[in-house]
């Protein structure tokens, strides 16, 4: 068995590399780069690198030869036409390369009603694989707990987190427990054999207030919580690039929508996702 990981250059590709190449011998894992010089350090450690282009089919499909299931890891885009002209050309790649199976990763903001500028993309990804010939899974994210960390600093100046969700409360996983689900998914047939969908997430969700008490007790700061509004979120992140972006997904969650929880990540894995305290435990450092 065959695998390819594209965006395998990424802060979560990198993860599922690591965790795949447990189950699976570095031959046997080929990774997508769009810059192949990011990926020296793959190369230097015995892993073949392919170069793709998702605007250039012919480079996936020469990328896909002899590749028995892909996971597909999106690009950075916040244009939703980008991404699903992405998508399509991975699916005609691997039609024209004969791959059979992929495990998409996607995220849980795809309801009908999110404001999200992405959720039209993470509502037809699932859609578009339910009529397509592959075997399949899609494994959707919970917000990713990573960003947080490099944000601490930034919110014990400011003594307060200040995501404008009101009292509402949101979803977490790390990309490490993330990346090791993803992995356990591609190469075990039987989560993957009917078309699957899992939500993974920690074992709760977190209002804000939770949410800041346990930063205080990470980090011994004191961190309340002071919601701004949704506009000034957005001005205050617009300089970093994707400040109204951010800002629609926040909107999302103040209306209920980015608060799910599963037990898929135990259902895959045999083991319970880190929570939010042990998360940043391991991870801040003062």
């Amino acid at each position: 068995m065959n695998y390819f990981i594209t965006g395998a250059t990424g802060n979560l590709g990198r993860k599922v590399v690591a965790n795949l190449n447990k189950f699976v011998a570095k031959g046997n894992i080929r990774l997508g780069a769009h810059t192949p010089s990011k990926a020296t350090d793959f190369t230097n450690a015995g892993f073949e690198v392919a170069k793709i282009d998702y605007s250039d089919v012919n480079t996936l499909v020469d990328a896909f030869k002899g590749i028995d299931l892909v996971i597909y890891i999106p690009s950075l885009s916040y244009s939703v036409l980008d991404r699903i002209t992405e998508f399509e050309h991975v699916l005609e790649a691997m039609d024209k390369s004969n791959v059979k199976d992929i495990v998409a990763v996607s995220f849980f903001a795809d309801q009908a009603n999110n404001p999200f500028q992405m959720s039209s993309f993470y509502a037809y990804l699932p859609a578009r694989l339910a009529s397509s010939k592959f075997g399949y899974a899609v494994v959707k994210n919970s917000l990713y707990a990573d960003p947080l960390v490099p944000y601490l600093p930034e919110l014990i100046e400011r003594k307060n987190v200040i995501y404008p969700i009101g009292d509402e409360a949101m979803t977490f996983i790390s990309r490490e427990n993330s990346a090791e689900a993803i992995a356990n998914v591609a190469v075990k047939e039987y989560l993957r054999d009917k078309g699957q969908n899992y939500l993974l997430s920690m074992k709760q969700n977190y209002n804000m207030v939770e949410l800041s008490n346990i930063m205080s007790e990470v980090t011994g700061e004191e961190i309340g919580y002071s919601p701004v509004t949704l506009k000034e979120f957005a001005d205050i992140y617009r300089p970093d690039g994707d400040g109204d972006e951010l800002a629609s997904m926040y909107k999302a969650a103040s209306i209920g929508l980015l608060n799910d929880v599963s037990n898929d990540f135990q259902h895959i894995t045999g083991h319970e996702p880190q929570t939010m305290k042990e998360f940043l435990e391991e991870n801040y450092q003062k």
